[in-house]
């Protein structure tokens, strides 16, 4: 069994600090948090840094804030506390129902909001939760601190925009009204693996509006048109033709999943929320 390549460990007392450590470090220098995705990396000598900083106990990393429009969620805040409902929801139990779904639970009870969406794994799913529910990612950095939507914050497979003294310090989910409804589901072919295709919606008739957004394409998720979304929730559209043509380089076949997974979060949007599980099949 491969270990690590030797590495310094510090645990810095503030967001700041972080940030001139991540500055002085010149690109050798990780986060580490829950370590679920770096751990792996570090131990097969995929990932050598020279140094880790971690971050899991930072009080900056670690608050919950209700604003009036929403809720910001510190970015070491892991996926079992808010399964647990330990944070307070936002968006009606959606959050609670998605992290529930991720992974196993030993791996909930480590891993990090911030740090899956800093890893940005294509087919993790807070990646395309989060994309779905057009929420903001809070980053802190030596210039000072700067929001960026969770649509342009992922820009490519596990890339970000991030630069290399910044990190991730929480999550604006918005507030939803009680007539808001969701969908999200994904494939896999076991409990605990990630999704070969996956899809949310967001429907808000408050607002006339509605938000698809598609993950697992091995790139950064595709957020439909609001448009392109009104015609697929009122049938005036086909699934597979609506991916076709915002995804030209993919074959209808190859998006077999996607296309199945578009219409199970459709069939969950349009049902009452009470009565979806959010959940994954094979």
């Amino acid at each position: 069994v491969m270990k690590p390549a030797r590495f310094d460990y510090a645990t810095p007392q503030s967001a700041s600090e972080v940030s001139t450590q991540l500055s002085n470090g010149n690109g050798n220098t990780k986060l580490v948090a829950g370590s679920q995705s770096l751990g792996p990396m570090l131990n097969l000598r995929l990932a050598r840094p020279e140094r880790l900083l971690d971050v899991s106990a930072l009080r900056d990393l670690r608050e919950v804030r209700e604003t009036a429009s929403g809720c910001e969620i510190g970015a070491s805040i892991t996926h079992a506390e808010i399964e647990d409902g330990d944070i307070n929801d936002p968006t009606n139990g959606w959050l609670r129902e998605a992290a529930a779904n991720i992974a196993h639970r030993a791996v909930r009870n480590r891993g990090t909001l911030g740090g899956s969406l800093a890893h940005a794994d294509p087919a993790a799913d807070w990646v395309i939760v989060m994309t779905g529910l057009g929420a903001t990612v809070l980053i802190d950095g030596s210039k000072g601190r700067r929001e960026v939507a969770m649509e342009d914050f992922v820009t490519g497979p596990f890339e970000t925009a991030l630069s290399q003294n910044e990190l991730i310090t929480a999550v604006r989910v918005p507030k939803f009204a009680a007539s808001a409804r969701w969908g999200y589901w994904k494939f896999v072919r076991q409990v605990g693996e990630f999704a070969k295709a996956s899809a949310t919606v967001l429907v808000e008739p408050d607002k006339e509006s509605a938000r698809i957004a598609i993950g697992a394409l091995g790139r950064q998720p595709l957020v439909l048109g609001t448009e392109t979304s009104k015609d697929l929730l009122e049938s005036r559209i086909q699934t597979a033709e609506a991916l076709s043509a915002a995804l030209p380089n993919r074959t209808v076949a190859d998006l077999s999943m996607h296309t199945a997974a578009l219409n199970k979060a459709i069939a969950l949007a349009q049902e009452n929320n009470s009565s979806s599980d959010g959940g994954s099949t094979a």
